[in-house]
């Protein structure tokens, strides 16, 4: 990671040299001089960097230069934060503040001036070093990577990895099904064993999605075990798994129920059901022994799965287990696996003959392990056919360049089986000051390094992960570098200058070295049982030059105004958290770009906000206002004044609509989504005005106060790149303007109780791949002409009550793969057509009419033939 940090600094050393001379003073010649030196001695690190074998001088060296470029960080760090507090004075106000606190600024600058010679002096001796080593520089004009078009052209190879292609998988899936669906009545234990990157889980998942397995038993539920894992935790998301799916309400004192409570709970709920469970990522030996009592054996052939690392816990679950055993690939299977990712381009995908001596030593290297052969053959795929290419690359890791290390630290940040949101990350990286996030993301899923876990309608990437066997490799490195750790409270103390630091499970015991906290650039932690001896209070004092905060699902309940004391800052996450408030202190985050309080108790923001210029996304909101009616009423939140100044925001999500604030909101230009809420019908057109001017607007999601009419027909010219459209409110008819979205994507429509007959004018919107209607038209037919709704995935009915007869003619709806009908009450028969929805995968029933279900169930109703084709039907009813 040297070569990273000496990157990262030059990038801040030019920008304070281009953007600071005027109040550089004396330290412009320090400053320089350090960039210069910086700059002559960046290819011998890169070189160093990744050679494959280094001797222990070389080694002290890197180490230096990785020392010394991130105190220079520091230093360069609180040397901005003045130079901008110097450009925030103004007016008499500032400059009577600035007499008062003169001799404290005045000694703050000089031990930060004091500091740059130091660091020159440092930075002009390593730098002779390098040249008393004598490396080669990096061939000029060789290019380590094939163009973006074969970039593409490798996802297939990469991406898209199937799992029938490891060796006998295919056999282990049909022997795990078999033994699910033996004729043996009694409750079965199936354990799945094998190291890492085996395919444990792709195995499990098979399985556990096969029609053949959906069809035979009545409920299902996935749970990940995390490696250090609490019995109440898990048992309390084995309730959630169950009950949540059927839309069955949980009880008030759900949040406090004990093991014992849970465990009856879902023993009421199993008991004369025929259920299958993955427990996946098995630890603990002990784990089965404090949850059994959870599962009845009721004699019907339920079943429980097990993926597991551990032989013992296989055979510790008791009498009547079954284990299946997963073997790293031999060579003759491994090799025409690694070849078909490698080299998918060669003809017959065969490795050249003068490579094949070290293809056979990549591939020796991943000792068999499925997911490594794959990930390293994604990689390799990328280099060009040279024996010097070819020898640069002993892991994947060390062929990464600097920014996408940087990148894929933190996905390794999160726990091992965490899905990673896409969204979550690009905000991350860009803190970290990566504006090619996008990019970079698709870089890393098309080298396997990102698996994709997730697609929305639109089939783009949604959430992601990184296998355990990468995360394992790569914070390895990150913990030698001393770049990142991860705590999960083993230890009683960290030691090191880490600059990123998370905290899994249990961090009550957690004590922080004094090096490190002057060091951190981000903290994450994640729903951790903090005890009062954690005191938030005191780890922001020390974490001053923090870049992130992510402190999501933690229950914390109030934030200090030490938080304004991180001047730093880019990203500040509290969603899911206890805080009521926020404190006055906020305002002094200049470099804020993400703030998130959606799901808190926060009501509303202080005034100071809007003086954060560099604000980019801000998320304020209760919860899910899609999901319920009347929350977003309840529980939505007032805007702080002068937020529509902050010239940058892209996210403003989710604001009442105050009459200043709709009329101030156009100001906004670069917004890329807006969400507002509570709209009286006599700020439609006004709200219209605002809107036209915004051009970016890609999601835009308004909701009227209880049942006022949306008066939406005055936005003439509509943002023409908008994908996302979410209308909460009456509708005389649909705005004209709805013809012109030639980019939506999804679009969201309720409580609109249309007349009219809306599909006649939404078949327009040829890009649409997600349609939800609830409440939306009080009409008795829905008609699905030929060739309409090219695009469309999924398809959502939602308490439509006049709704009598749904008709779909052949060549409609021809990608349609989800169709879901949820409480229309008057719809008593199939949709008429739904036969000709050849590429339905899923039909989603939920408290439809009796005589709707029937025909599904009994054998004297040919409607079943027309749903026969249909892999998946689920049906839920209002008594679970």
């Amino acid at each position: 990671m040297a070569y990273g940090a000496v990157i990262i600094l030059l990038y801040k050393l030019t920008s304070i040299l281009l953007q600071e001379a005027s109040l550089l003073g004396d330290a412009h010649d320090e400053i320089e001089e350090i960039k210069l030196e910086l700059e002559s001695m960046r290819s011998f690190l890169k070189d160093a960097e990744r050679r494959m074998e280094r001797s222990e001088s070389v080694e002290n060296w890197v180490r230096q230069v990785r020392e010394v470029a991130y105190e220079a960080e520091d230093i360069i760090d609180e040397f901005m934060h003045h130079n901008d507090k110097e450009k925030h004075k103004s007016g008499f106000k500032g400059i009577a503040k600035e007499i008062v606190h003169f001799p404290k600024n005045i000694t703050a600058r000089h031990q930060i001036a004091t500091k740059l010679p130091k660091i020159k002096v440092q930075v002009r001796e390593i730098s002779d070093r390098s040249k008393r080593y004598g490396f080669d520089k990096l061939d000029e004009g060789t290019s380590n990577y094939m163009s973006r078009e074969s970039w593409q052209h490798c996802a297939e190879s990469s991406i898209f990895f199937g799992e029938d292609e490891i060796v006998g998988m295919e056999e282990k899936t049909e022997e795990m099904i078999e033994w699910l669906l033996e004729d043996e009545q009694r409750r079965r234990i199936i354990s799945i064993v094998g190291m890492g990157g085996l395919g444990k889980t792709t195995l499990a998942t098979r399985v556990y999605n096969d029609q053949r397995i959906k069809q035979q038993f009545n409920c299902c539920a996935w749970i990940s075990v995390t490696q250090i894992h609490d019995s109440n935790e898990l048992l309390r998301s084995m309730v959630r798994e169950f009950l949540e799916t059927k839309q069955l309400v949980l009880p008030n004192n759900f949040g406090t129920m004990n093991n014992i409570q849970l465990m009856a709970m879902l023993f009421h709920y199993l008991h004369q059901k025929r259920y299958i469970v993955v427990l996946g990522d098995v630890w603990d030996i002990y784990l089965w022994s404090s949850i059994r009592g959870a599962f009845p054996d009721n004699k019907n052939g339920s079943r429980i799965i097990l993926t597991t690392r551990n032989e013992n816990v296989a055979t510790s679950v008791g009498v009547g287990y079954r284990v299946n055993h997963l073997e790293p690939l031999q060579e003759k299977d491994a090799w025409p696996l690694f070849c078909k990712k490698a080299f998918w381009n060669e003809p017959g995908r065969c490795c050249p003959q003068e490579l094949q001596p070290l293809a056979h030593a990549i591939v020796n290297k991943c000792e068999g392990l499925p997911l490594a052969i794959v990930a390293i053959g994604g990689l390799m795929c990328s280099r060009i056919k040279a024996i010097r290419e070819w020898k640069k690359v002993y892991e994947s890791y060390k062929d990464l360049p600097f920014y996408l290390k940087h990148c894929f630290l933190y996905c390794c940040m999160f726990h091992y089986c965490s899905q990673i949101k896409r969204k979550k990350l690009i905000r991350l990286w860009v803190a970290e000051g990566f504006e090619e996030a996008e990019e970079q993301l698709t870089e890393l899923i098309l080298r396997s390094m990102i698996q994709v876990t997730e697609t929305n309608a639109a089939r783009r990437v949604k959430t992601g992960r990184v296998h355990d066997i990468m995360r394992e490799l790569a914070m390895t490195i990150f913990e030698k570098e001393n770049f990142c750790t991860a705590y999960d409270g083993n230890e009683s103390r960290l030691e090191g200058n880490f600059h990123h630091l998370s905290v899994h499970d249990r961090g009550e015991k957690i004590r922080l070295s004094r090096t490190m906290s002057h060091h951190l650039r981000s903290f994450f932690v994640f729903k951790t049982e903090m005890c009062t001896s954690f005191s938030l209070d005191a780890a922001l004092s020390k974490f001053k030059l923090l870049r992130v905060l992510n402190l999501q699902g933690v229950p914390v309940e109030t934030i200090p105004s030490t938080l304004g004391r991180l001047f730093n800052l880019r990203y500040l996450n509290l969603r899911d958290t206890k805080i009521s408030e926020l404190p006055k202190s906020i305002k002094k985050l200049r470099n804020l770009q993400t703030l998130d309080v959606w799901n808190t108790n926060v009501r509303r923001l202080p005034s100071g906000i809007s003086k954060l210029t560099r604000l980019r996304h801000l998320y304020m909101y209760c919860n899910n206002y899609q999901n319920s009616e009347t929350s977003n009423i309840a529980n939505s939140m007032m805007a702080p004044t002068g937020i529509w100044n902050i010239q940058c925001l892209q996210t403003l999500a989710c604001i009442d609509a105050e009459e200043e604030l709709i009329q101030q909101v156009g100001n906004l230009t670069e917004l890329r989504r807006l969400d507002i809420t509570k709209l009286k019908t006599v700020h439609g057109p006004e709200l219209c005005t605002s809107i036209q001017k915004m051009k970016n607007l890609l999601r835009l999601c308004v909701t009227a106060t209880n049942e006022e009419e949306l008066q939406l027909e005055s936005l003439s010219l509509p943002p023409s790149y908008l994908q996302k459209l979410e209308l909460v409110g009456r509708l005389n008819t649909l705005p004209r303007w709805f013809e012109s979205l030639s980019n939506l994507t999804h679009l969201y429509l309720g409580r609109s109780y249309l007349q009219d007959d809306m599909v006649l004018s939404l078949h327009k919107l040829s890009a649409l791949v997600f349609l939800e209607l609830r409440k939306a038209y009080n009409g008795k037919i829905l008609h699905f002409k030929a060739k309409w709704f090219p695009k469309l995935n999924r398809l959502k009915i939602v308490e439509l009550a006049q709704l009598d007869s749904l008709v779909v003619e052949e060549g409609a709806l021809p990608t349609i793969q989800e169709l879901n009908l949820i409480r229309c009450l008057g719809l008593k028969a199939l949709p008429q057509g739904v036969e000709h929805l050849i590429s339905l995968q899923k039909l989603y029933l939920e408290e439809m009419p009796e005589e709707f279900i029937q025909m599904l169930r009994n054998d004297k109703y040919h409607d079943q033939s027309k749903v026969c084709h249909i892999p998946t039907i689920k049906i839920v009813c209002l008594n679970g």
